[in-house]
């Protein structure tokens, strides 16, 4: 077991801990809070955008659901006559930007994510400096931003927190980095505008969301079919996001008969990653399939998932907008 698995393991099992982790917390924390108040009380300062931002975030370690989220609010924000921009860090690239995404990305330079979240035809900016990287989503005429994965990114002044919850495994052992998964403190809650809770049993004051598809797709042709046709067959599955445990059994409950691949969280594929020595089927994540697609096999599938909420939840958010970009533009008149 290496020290990523241990980790794991102690925050949402029962193994032992290292026991530097712990003195680390302490330090971390301190770090965290320090650096949260020179934010608050204005000795570090954050960039306001001319146009409302929305941060969609976590204060967990690994994935809970915030680039379905992502994908999600770029529909509805359309839907209601907004044109919509998402910056993103572009982790897992080579690129430090800031850059805008144009048709047909490259994940080793720009990341997963933003070449997942830029197929569905939304602007897209990259970029470690991330208010520079929304000025380029500005001058494409977007008028509300969407950070992806922002929550701890003071830098970038917003208008609306959502924090994703992941429903099964929760916080874990409710501790801070390396100690537990966390990456802020649990009353960070009390603070964000929205709680998304991505499966499980949600809590009074979540928003549930349900992550639902039953459709896959061939990489090298975009030929589709049902998941249920998988039923009963023996596939390879593959899986590098942060909880790879979710698909394999988002699979399993299809009646798929599942061997399971885990893999880091933006592992960087390559041929050999997916040669599994038979003509079984597999299938992927569709932000892993973004990686594989240029060197994809006929019988490599993807298994794209939808985020489903509930109408309110965007009545609420857009209403939210609205009364904060009126008490902007008062502020500034």
């Amino acid at each position: 077991m290496n020290l990523a698995e241990t980790l794991q393991a102690g925050w949402y099992g029962t193994r032992r801990l290292p026991w530097w982790c712990h003195p680390l917390a302490a330090l971390y924390g301190f770090v965290v809070a320090v650096r949260r108040t020179l934010y608050r009380i204005g000795w570090l300062s954050a960039a306001q955008l001319p146009c409302p931002v929305i941060v969609v975030g976590n204060i967990t370690a690994g994935g809970t659901g915030k680039t379905p989220l992502t994908l999600a609010l770029v529909d509805a924000l359309r839907e209601r006559g907004y044109r919509p921009g998402v910056v993103s860090r572009g982790y897992g690239g080579s690129q430090h930007g800031p850059s805008l995404l144009g048709e047909s990305p490259d994940p080793s330079e720009v990341g997963d994510e933003p070449c997942l979240i830029r197929a569905s035809g939304v602007s897209v900016a990259i970029g470690r400096d991330r208010p520079a990287a929304a000025q380029l989503l500005l001058n494409e005429g977007c008028n509300v931003i969407i950070a992806d994965d922002g929550l701890q990114h003071y830098r970038l002044a917003r208008d609306v927190e959502i924090c994703v919850i992941d429903g099964e495994r929760r916080f874990g052992n409710a501790r801070l980095l390396p100690a537990g998964p966390l990456r802020e403190p649990l009353r960070r809650l009390k603070q964000v505008d929205f709680r998304v809770c991505n499966g499980g049993d949600p809590q009074v004051g979540e928003v549930p969301m349900r992550l639902g598809g039953g459709t896959a797709r061939r990489l090298c042709d975009g030929r589709e079919q049902t998941l249920a046709s998988f039923a009963g067959m023996r596939v390879h599955a593959v899986a590098a996001i942060g909880h790879p445990q979710r698909f394999f059994a988002s699979l399993s409950a299809q009646g798929v008969e599942v061997i399971a691949h885990p893999f880091p969280d933006h592992h960087a594929f390559i041929p050999q990653d997916l040669a599994f020595g038979d003509d079984c089927p597999v299938l992927m994540t569709e932000k892993d399939a973004v990686k594989c697609r240029a060197f994809a096999q006929p019988h490599w599938w993807s298994a794209p998932v939808k985020a489903d909420l509930p109408p309110n939840f965007y009545a609420d958010l857009c209403a939210k907008l609205t009364v904060r970009t009126q008490s902007r533009a008062m502020a500034l008149s």
